[in-house]
């Protein structure tokens, strides 16, 4: 239920920059040079929803205890009610079969009394022993959701506390302040790639290369397609004169994300690399040898 609502959250903040989208020719380009912050009313809405999930989760763990309440005492109820049928209609069936052994004459009525309350005791054993099994699992079941109930409100506050941070380093300018920020979002989710490598984007703002590679080389130990990471790496090594090792990087970046060509295209970073004719190639939407193509049919090109 938690993912439905987040999902339905995402979906509905989307909704304004769909509207907004150009014509199904230009959507790819739209896309990449467009992009809506949130609104503080998104975020107002967002933090709605959150705060509605929270009171509906503290409500279902209330409801959920109330209807276990409930089902133990009819157990408990159906129980004693079963416990009471059977031993009346068995106390019924010994004193019809203690009258025929009476008068036939089989065994005295003291015997056929011990007997009886032994059978008694022992059927009333497994009875109880029954219900008790059965109430321990519904104990057990309730137990587990309770769990399950507190690591939802557990995680729906963390996931909260990590949204506000991310809004508080959108807004900051200084990149000390940025990474600042995203060590908080690492204390409290280790191993977040994202934070990994919005933290490498700001050590380039502090022109900090090799700080920004060796957190680049952190994400991509964890995950090698990371468009991102890969495109921070390939700046840092720009920065430092590694030629080669940048331009690849940039192609693998690339590759897996091609709205990073036109981003790579203006960006300061790369500035040693503007004159490199792998560069241009890389850069290159292909728009100008295509025309080129359709102009003169029998060209070629390398």
């Amino acid at each position: 239920m938690a993912k439905i609502l987040l999902s339905l959250c995402f979906l509905i903040i989307s909704l304004p920059t769909l509207a907004q989208e150009k014509p199904a020719a230009d959507a790819p380009q739209a896309a990449a040079e467009t992009r809506i912050p949130l609104t503080p009313f998104m975020e107002r809405y967002m933090l709605d929803e959150l705060k509605a999930l929270r009171s509906e989760m503290a409500s279902y763990q209330i409801k959920v205890t109330d209807e276990i309440a409930q089902k133990e005492l009819n157990v408990a109820d159906k129980a004693i009610s079963y416990a009471n049928v059977t031993v009346t209609y068995f106390f019924y069936l010994l004193a019809g079969a203690a009258s025929v052994l009476a008068i036939v004459g089989w065994q005295s009525l003291r015997e056929l009394k011990k007997t009886a309350r032994d059978y008694a005791e022992t059927e009333m054993k497994k009875i109880t022993n029954t219900y008790e099994h059965k109430l321990k699992q519904i104990e057990r079941e309730l137990q587990r959701k309770t769990k399950v109930i507190a690591e939802n409100y557990r995680e729906i506050e963390r996931f909260q506390e990590i949204h506000g941070l991310w809004l508080r380093a959108s807004q900051e300018q200084s990149p000390q302040a940025k990474i600042d920020i995203y060590d908080q979002i690492l204390d409290i989710k280790p191993g977040d790639l994202d934070a990994m490598t919005h933290k490498a984007d700001a050590a380039l703002m502090m022109n900090e290369r090799q700080w920004a590679l060796s957190l680049c080389n952190r994400v991509l130990q964890v995950d090698q397609q990371n468009a991102h990471a890969l495109y921070q790496r390939a700046c840092a090594h720009a920065g430092v004169g590694h030629e080669e090792q940048a331009l690849s990087d940039l192609e693998l970046a690339v590759q897996n994300n091609v709205h990073l060509r036109d981003v790579a295209a203006e960006d300061e970073e790369f500035e040693p690399l503007r004159q490199h004719p792998r560069f241009i190639e890389l850069t290159n939407d292909g728009t100008d040898q295509s025309t080129e193509e359709t102009e003169h049919p029998g060209k070629k090109t390398s």
